[in-house]
């Protein structure tokens, strides 16, 4: 019977691995194949949960759903707005301004490469920088093309990202108004053992995740502009947004922004550069030590290594999307397999403080 039982757990382990393999490639197919709407549907989701907050303020006061949902729409399409009039041209002109200003870079740092190595050679050092410059050239190359091309096409992506804008807010409207009848058609196919956990579960670990992102990512982006601005950096507030944009991924997207904007700045002032990566490792570590356990709170969740597989399988199946819902997705998992095997129905967060970057204690 012990090997008989042995064999059978053995048997159940060898093939789950090539199904789960198999179900990820199955997934990755059919998202490659329904990309757009897949994105537009998951985006609108993701605004619908976190709109659904000042919703359930409205709510409190003795208005009706549909009336709050009408007052916060009008109150998001206003701030859209006022954005897309003052901070999105503003934006996109330093974005074009810094593409153009790439291949300078490029060119001046190449010719930095071939001062140190002049010197080098006359204090008789063995350096040769030679495969670095090479690199640099086909960098300049390849960025030149993209410039040309993405010039061309740069009208018809504006329009497409308005379009797309459009039919986000759109979904995210009707969601909220009708997303709970769907919500429940779709809850009620899954056995009852589980439709309970898994649901609160979901809702929890969505909601929590992607609004105390957005909040640390707002965090960094009014902390870092003012100290770019005073540092003289170029692009102040495109680099303050783009690192407060990469903390919506999450473990590794505000170290990945930071060393982004730092290699940008490297290419001008090296002296730039590290004040630039001194200032911003002390507003993440801020950040990460005295508003993200308040944010997210001490939940037991997932060890650090698991983030960073569930990361690694979200990028390969959906793109940056997946990364984006990657940590909310496992932690889902996560509490509803606890809320089974504890057998508790209150306790569905598991999720992480991804802020860190050291394991939990």
């Amino acid at each position: 019977m012990r090997r008989s039982s042995s064999l059978q757990r053995l048997l159940i382990y060898g093939l789950s691995g090539p199904i789960v393999a198999l179900n990820v490639w199955l997934l990755s197919l059919l998202f490659r194949y329904f990309q757009h709407p897949i994105t537009i549907l998951s985006m609108a989701a993701i605004l619908a949960f976190l709109l659904n907050y000042p919703v359930k303020f409205f709510e409190r006061a003795r208005i009706t759903r549909t009336q709050a949902v009408v007052i916060v729409l009008l109150v998001t399409l206003t701030i859209f707005s006022i954005l897309g009039v003052t901070l999105v041209p503003m934006l996109i002109d330093q974005t074009i301004q810094l593409l153009n200003k790439i291949p300078d870079w490029l060119t001046a740092s190449q010719a930095n490469l071939q001062l140190i190595e002049k010197l080098a050679k006359q204090r008789r050092l063995p350096l040769d920088l030679r495969v670095v410059s090479n690199q640099i050239n086909a960098s300049i190359q390849s960025v030149v093309q993209q410039l040309a091309s993405g010039a061309v096409g740069l009208a018809g992506t504006l329009l497409s990202g308005l379009l797309n804008f459009v039919l986000v807010v759109v979904l995210a409207f009707y969601m909220l108004l009708y997303g709970d009848r769907v919500w429940n058609g779709l809850i009620n196919l899954l056995p009852s053992k589980i439709r309970d956990p898994f649901s609160t579960s979901l809702q929890l670990n969505f909601q929590n995740f992607f609004l105390s992102q957005l909040l640390l990512g707002l965090f960094m982006i009014f902390a870092l502009t003012p100290i770019f601005l005073v540092l003289r950096v170029p692009f102040a507030l495109l680099f303050a947004i783009l690192i407060g944009i990469s903390e919506l991924i999450p473990f590794i997207g505000a170290s990945l922004g930071i060393g982004t904007v730092t290699v940008l700045v490297l290419l001008q002032d090296w002296w730039l550069a590290v004040q630039v990566a001194i200032a911003a490792i002390i507003m993440q570590q801020i950040k990460d030590n005295l508003l993200s356990p308040k944010l997210l709170g001490n939940f037991i969740g997932l060890n650090p290594i698991w983030i960073f597989v569930a990361i690694l399988m979200g990028y390969e199946i959906a793109g940056l999307l997946g990364t984006l819902v990657a940590v909310p997705i496992a932690g889902t998992i996560k509490g509803t397999f606890d809320a089974l095997k504890n057998g508790k129905q209150g306790d569905f967060m598991s999720t992480v403080n991804i802020a860190h970057d050291s394991p939990p204690e």
